[in-house]
């Protein structure tokens, strides 16, 4: 996955999950040519005897429909907090033999920056544009404004820039990030603050709810764009490829149609009330087998947002206990699914082991591959999201009790917490 608006060349990987990274944009016109050479013929017709027809006049209607209304209200209720993150890395003086990408990038487009000569060998190094994604403003307090938004949509950054509703760009400062959430949390001037964000719980979300995504796709030029979709799937978990588009962690996402398109990354999911209950991460670009996808976007849940951020306001950071284990949500398995993995019908909750690391700490407290966790410290484990919210409550170090069910029977299990 690649950070959003990257001046990088595109790897020759077939990746299947990227994070939407803005490569370019092409305008086509052939469909406009197609209506304006119609237009000319029907224009330079002969129309001497054509009979004379009335002029028919659009109708202004002062109702609409309710679900455009309320979809439309639901994004008044955002907009103004939703805004445009820049990446800004210095970038070291280029020789004139130089052949790096943003030299590249630069001569394409005019950039004088990108198209140094030799006598910049001399100059200071000074900060150009990296990248672009979204943001969402959602609390202010002690002078500040907080910004929810990507981590890989400011990693890296030497500064870091945020361009508001009304266009004005403005200072943003890093209070934490967490990498294998992919979050990340800002702050600017409470001054500059005219709305903030509510978060909706993701919990009770359904497939086929209505919901909008807003951000800056393609970069701040097309801020506060607005696509509207659906709720695909509620608890999705996908492997998430690293920078080097290996799979390295698993995460558990919402999944939708709304268009997210390069750039969106970081902004909201919005349910019909107006309440961000995901962040927008990535999407599906293509199969496997290079066969091209559409309309397969993924946002990470509020419900682990909020609790992530909360974090990284007071610490700066995440250390989290991790169990050592690949695991997938037992109500997201497919009839076929469940028929090769041998549950019993009775089991329509819980999280199936699909492997194990020799050295995690599930392993050492005795847990194996095609357990079903179902609860932990008396909790319910329903699936993934849960699974985690539950355990990063806990620090490194503590033991929990983590009942599961092995070969129909249920099993008692003392694990002790490690990174």
């Amino acid at each position: 996955m690649n950070p959003d608006n990257q001046n990088k060349q595109p790897s020759s990987k077939k990746n299947t999950f990227v994070k939407t990274g803005i490569v370019g944009v092409v305008a086509g016109l052939l469909g406009g040519g197609i209506a304006y050479a119609g237009l000319s013929q029907m224009n330079n017709a002969d129309t001497t005897n054509a009979p004379q027809t009335a002029v028919v006049q659009p109708t202004k209607s002062s109702k609409s429909n309710a679900n455009n209304s309320q979809m439309t209200n639901a994004f008044n209720d955002v907009k103004g907090s939703v805004v445009s993150v820049i990446n800004l890395k210095r970038q070291s003086a280029r020789s004139s033999g130089s052949d790096s990408d943003s030299d590249l990038f630069g001569s394409l487009f005019g950039d004088s920056n990108g198209s140094s000569s030799s006598s910049s060998s001399n100059k200071k190094s000074s900060l150009e544009t990296y990248s672009e994604g979204s943001g969402v403003i959602y609390m202010k307090s002690n002078g500040k404004g907080y910004i929810v938004t990507n981590n890989h949509v400011v990693s890296g950054s030497d500064a870091i820039q945020v361009v508001l509703s009304n266009g004005k760009k403005v200072t943003a400062k890093k209070v934490g990030s967490d990498a294998e959430t992919d979050l990340a949390v800002l702050t600017i001037d409470s001054k500059y603050v005219t709305q903030t964000a509510q978060f909706g719980s993701s919990k009770n979300l359904q497939p086929g709810e209505q919901v909008i995504a807003v951000g800056s796709p393609l970069g701040s030029e097309y801020a506060t764009s607005v696509t509207q979709g659906i709720i695909s799937a509620k608890n999705r978990t996908i492997s998430v490829p690293d920078e080097n588009g290996n799979a390295s962690t698993q995460a558990t996402v919402i999944q939708t149609d709304a268009a997210i398109n390069p750039g969106n990354s970081g902004g909201p999911l919005v349910n019909m009330q107006g309440q961000v209950i995901g962040i927008n991460s990535m999407k599906l670009s293509q199969s496997t087998d290079g066969t091209a996808v559409e309309g397969m976007g993924f946002a990470i849940p509020s419900d682990e947002v909020v609790s992530i951020i909360n974090q990284l306001v007071k610490n700066g950071k995440i250390e989290r206990p991790q169990l050592g284990i690949k695991v997938v949500s037992v109500n997201e398995l497919t009839d076929y699914g469940r028929r090769k993995l041998d549950l019993p019908a009775s089991v329509k909750s819980g999280v199936y082991v699909a492997s194990v690391s020799s050295n995690g700490s599930a392993a050492k407290g005795g847990m194996k591959a095609r357990d079903i966790i179902t609860k932990i410290d008396g909790k319910e484990v329903n699936d993934v999201v849960s699974l985690h919210t539950i355990l990063y409550s806990h620090k490194i170090g503590e033991t929990i009790h983590v009942q599961v069910l092995r070969n129909g029977k249920s099993q008692d299990l003392s694990i002790t917490l490690k990174k």
